[in-house]
């Protein structure tokens, strides 16, 4: 089955370039587009696409309140990647924290783009790992719902190593060879990391760890 994608942005030529790049590839099908985050819910509810590409910056609803809702009213939401222009805009960092899974520069090669949009389906690696660390220490404050989540979640120390790497952005391949277990392993203490948290994904966790103050962003 293909990776299926909702792109969403108010510059009819940045949506082309998108899909021109996309539905160059087997394995993924462009299936809508919008021109403003509040057409979203109701293209989510209809095409049901595994991923959405949306602009953060758009005249009606900007991406960041679009990821709110789409996250509030949908069941079993699509992945969630901003679309940006630069990527140490606080909008992109807001919109991380709000719960989107990652962002895609506008700018972006070609074969970056189909990597960041086969990678959010996935959802197994952090997307820029680095970008996020500058937009964390950058934009993040020691938030006290994040603390409290950590605190609540009681890791093990075998998880709390797993959580410390992800925010590196290692993947599960990747961390299971630095620990020398199984990659199953490592996917169950993902898992574990995540209901722990109360985090969607692998981006809302290590949001929590930078804010937390549990790994520092820097």
């Amino acid at each position: 089955m293909p990776v299926t994608v909702l792109l969403v942005d108010d510059e009819p030529l940045v949506r082309a370039g998108l899909r021109a790049v996309l539905e160059a590839q087997p394995d993924i099908e462009v299936v809508g587009e919008a021109a403003d985050g509040a057409a979203v819910i109701p293209l989510v509810r209809q095409l049901r696409p595994d991923v959405v590409a949306m602009d953060v910056r758009m005249p009606l609803m900007d991406g960041i309140e679009a990821t709110r809702a789409v996250l509030r009213t949908v069941p079993e939401p699509p992945r969630i990647l901003v679309v940006t222009t630069f990527e140490d805009d606080e909008y992109v960092y807001e919109a991380l924290r709000a719960g989107a899974d990652g962002f895609l520069l506008k700018r972006a090669r070609p074969a970056e783009i189909v990597h960041a949009v086969r990678l959010a389906a996935e959802g197994e690696s952090l997307l820029f790992p680095a970008s996020v660390r500058r937009l964390a220490a950058r934009y993040g404050d020691a938030d006290r719902p994040a603390r409290a989540a950590l605190e609540r979640a009681r890791l093990t120390e075998r998880e709390a190593e797993v959580l410390r790497l992800m925010a590196r952005g290692l993947s599960n391949a990747e961390i299971a060879a630095r620990l020398f277990v199984g990659a199953e392993t490592v996917k169950s203490h993902v898992s574990a990391v995540l209901a722990k948290l109360g985090a969607r994904d692998r981006t809302q966790a290590v949001i929590t760890a930078y804010e937390s103050g549990f790994v520092e962003p820097g």
